[in-house]
């Protein structure tokens, strides 16, 4: 069925590209059907009962809530209420918002580092609180837009509008998106993330995989899910803060556990042909996830109302939110390389001019010649494309890579970078005018899909766009991550992370001192290893190593301690591994 938009014709079933740039992005999209079927759950799909559903009966007022309002009252009363003429609808999502502002762990963010520590440089260094909010910032414009399309298509429905749009009916068919569900789940994304960010991340499950005996070991992502729904309180008798079923899986980026994954073969099932995440480890199982086994049942609840939405896929407000973070890590965190002078205009210009002046020679080369010699101007981008082409051939295109690359090289490698931040007026124009035309770019250049590939969602990028912003996280990851100088502060950072959670398990372990331990961290142990016996009676095959009555003490407690080093922001983390250490930093 085709339908036409803007003057543009769209394939519905393909893809229908959303936004005021139009270009490709209302062109006819690439897709490949998704495998399995939608969700089975037996609730209809996006139902406002479903969405807005909570875990737990609610039956005392807070800040977020209106006093005197019960449970059952609210919001069908709400009309009554003064001021309600001007209140944003449903309010049970403008709810979930407000308990993500307040929570501790999102205050926390402030403390916790990005990618270039802070350093005072600039106006502005970029942490997790502020990309959070920027991020919420990109999703709430998106969402508004494809919110926007729906109600176009609720009014067809309703006769008041004589066309329909294709784009607004594929929304909500998939459930809705409304704007402050994708806000919410944007102040949550990151709420996971432990002291000193990724690196963090990463020391946590190699020592919990390693040497602690916990096989699921820790994500970032489905440390968020836990926060929301485990271990942040209301202060009430329930665990978490009892999120509607539409923001609690607008967070999960990845829906499934690490140990779904293990046994599956790349023979079996080809990177490809695997979700966005996942990786090919058959032993350690899943790289992303977005829940622990412990939290598996508040992810089921979380999807139910989401029936139309196939199994491994994210909701609508999920790959906004997705989406929205790419966009964000992409384009503002460049702001903080230029400002700390990370980034150097002969090395990103040199790297961009030698690819683009020698693509077709490289292109001849074999992997192992460019690997050996990546440090030579060009080769890193060559790899790249070869990355992106092997893993994502669905999108990939050497033709729109070859475009992406010198895009980014004109605006990046000769403008952007053009003469030294000074910290002047006309520097801080120069980036801030960067920013504002790359964001208005990229949230406009998006793509609908009711039927996407593995690897994508159903709220993409177009193509085109899709390329600019790998190259994009290029010069991150090249340029910066990369950068000899940073090996020496982040081999310090790890330890620290990695002495911390050793020296709280030796402290568990002491038979004369436990009881002395930190009163939350004791009480975690306890309710992780409740919870860890209660999986293994009612779902066992959701667990990974050792589940004998020794494992799973022990895996409740290594729980617990990283659920606790991973509320610490990054000073926390300092003065903690000092006092309990004695090393003086």
């Amino acid at each position: 069925m085709q339908v036409r938009e803007g003057g543009l014709e769209a394939e519905v079933d393909a893809g229908v590209g959303v936004g005021a740039e139009v270009g490709e992005a209302l062109g006819v999209a690439r897709a490949s059907e998704r495998g399995g079927g939608a969700r089975d759950t037996g609730v209809a799909g996006g139902s406002a009962a479903g969405r807005e559903a909570r875990s737990f009966v609610e039956h005392v007022s807070s800040q977020h809530r209106p006093a005197g309002i019960s449970d059952s009252q609210w919001p069908a009363e709400i009309e009554g209420l003064p001021g309600a003429a001007t209140a944003v609808e449903p309010q049970e999502y403008r709810v979930d918002l407000e308990r993500i502002r307040f929570s501790s762990y999102f205050a926390r963010l402030s403390d916790v580092t990005q990618v270039v520590p802070q350093s005072g440089v600039g106006p502005v260094m970029h942490n997790r609180l502020t990309h959070s909010l920027k991020v919420s910032a990109v999703a709430r414009v998106i969402a508004a837009q494809l919110a926007g399309r729906a109600a176009q298509h609720a009014a067809f429905a309703r006769g008041e509008r004589v066309e329909d749009d294709a784009v607004g009916a594929s929304i909500t068919r998939l459930g809705g998106c409304d704007t402050i569900v994708a806000q919410a789940a944007a102040h949550a994304h990151d709420l996971g993330h432990p002291p000193f960010g990724h690196l963090g991340e990463r020391v946590l499950d190699r020592v919990a995989r390693e040497q602690l005996g916990l096989a699921e070991g820790f994500e970032g992502n489905a440390q968020s899910f836990r926060i929301l729904t485990q271990l942040d309180t209301l202060g009430r008798d329930f665990p978490g803060l009892n999120l509607t079923a539409a923001t609690r899986a607008a967070t999960l980026k990845y829906p499934w556990t690490r140990g779904a994954w293990v046994g599956v073969s790349e023979a079996a099932v080809p990177a490809p042909d695997r979700p966005r995440g996942v990786g090919i480890d058959a032993d350690a199982g899943a790289e992303k996830f977005s829940v622990y086994a412990l939290d598996y049942a508040e992810m089921e609840s979380a999807l139910a109302p989401f029936a139309a939405v196939a199994q491994g896929m994210q909701t609508v407000e999920c790959a906004v939110m997705d989406l929205a973070d790419d966009i964000a890590y992409a384009v503002h965190d460049l702001d903080d390389f230029t400002r700390a002078g990370v980034l150097q205009q002969s090395s990103v210009a040199g790297e961009f001019r030698a690819w683009l002046d020698r693509s077709g020679a490289l292109a001849t080369e074999p992997d192992e010649a460019l690997e050996a010699t990546w440090r030579t101007p060009g080769r890193s981008l060559e790899l790249l494309w070869r990355r992106l082409h092997a893993k994502d051939g669905w999108i990939a295109d050497r033709d729109a890579f070859r475009a992406a690359v010198s895009r980014v090289s004109e605006e990046v490698g000769e403008a952007l970078l053009a003469a030294p931040y000074d910290g002047g007026i006309e520097s801080e124009r120069r980036v801030s005018d960067f920013t504002r035309r790359w964001i208005d770019h990229l949230r406009t250049s998006i793509v609908v899909e009711e039927r996407p590939h593995v690897r994508s969602g159903y709220v993409r990028l177009g193509t085109q766009a899709w390329h600019e912003v790998m190259v994009l996280k290029f010069v991150h990851a090249h340029f910066v991550l990369e950068r000899p100088e940073l090996g020496q502060p982040q081999r310090g950072r790890a330890r620290v992370v990695e002495e911390l959670v050793l020296g709280f398990d030796a402290w568990l372990a002491d038979p004369d001192d436990a009881g002395r331990a930190p009163r939350r961290l004791l009480e975690w142990a306890e309710s992780a290893t409740e919870e860890g016996f209660a999986v293994r009676r009612e779902r066992p095959e959701l667990l990974m190593g050792d589940t004998s009555e020794a494992g799973m003490r022990r895996q409740g407690r290594t729980r617990a301690i990283l659920d606790y080093v991973a509320s610490l922001s990054d000073q926390q983390a300092v003065t903690t591994h000092r006092a309990l250490t004695g090393v003086e930093q």
